[in-house]
């Protein structure tokens, strides 16, 4: 769906017609709950923090003044909505895993070595990326797994897009520093490392 669709259904939900907004949330809840996911740690809180996400939305929705896409304001409601339940609850940010809609489907590969093998990777990324803080994580969700620009980002999490820039290059190095002591040398080396 374009800006242009999520405009259309915006229009109509402000017209009155509720169930247009329905069509926004169906695009769209995947990856609120992602990143309430990623800041909250549990499934419970995320789905707590994406409905009130789409509520307030719903509420707010006259405010959008379409300057940015309707995407970064969502994911920015959700971030931003995220942290204040973090807060109103007293809970520290911690980190998350991957949720399922990133894994693999092993089932495509043709050959039980190729599966071991594609499993034992999957477990050293996805170990590595629970060892990034809350922050860091949601960078590399938000721009590796839901390829979003630098500027939406910027856009979501209030922080300039050179600063989230070098930031991604940090968590890549310390990424590379952390797999580089449980990856094997020749795949280290297909990935330009030393």
């Amino acid at each position: 769906m374009s800006n242009h669709q999520d405009q259309y259904y915006i229009d109509k939900t402000l017209r009155g017609d509720a169930q247009s907004f329905s069509i926004l949330i169906d695009r769209y809840k995947h990856m609120v709950f992602t990143v309430a996911f990623k800041v909250t740690s549990t499934r419970e809180n995320a789905e707590e923090v994406a409905q009130d996400t789409f509520v307030k939305a719903y509420h707010s929705l006259a405010t959008f003044k379409g300057e940015s896409k309707f995407s970064t304001w969502i994911y920015k409601i959700a971030y931003y909505g995220a942290l204040d339940y973090l807060k109103k609850n007293n809970r520290r940010i911690k980190t998350s895993t991957i949720t399922s809609d990133h894994d693999i489907n092993i089932s495509e590969l043709t050959s039980v070595l190729d599966q071991f093998e594609m499993q034992d990777r999957r477990e050293i990324i996805k170990e590595s990326l629970e060892q990034l803080g809350a922050e860091e994580s949601v960078l590399v969700t938000l721009h590796y797994f839901k390829e979003l620009s630098l500027q939406e980002i910027s856009e979501i999490m209030n922080i300039p897009a050179n600063t989230i820039k070098v930031r991604l290059f940090r968590i890549r190095k310390k990424l590379a520093d952390i797999l580089e002591n449980k990856l094997t040398p020749e795949t280290i080396k297909s990935y330009g490392r030393k």
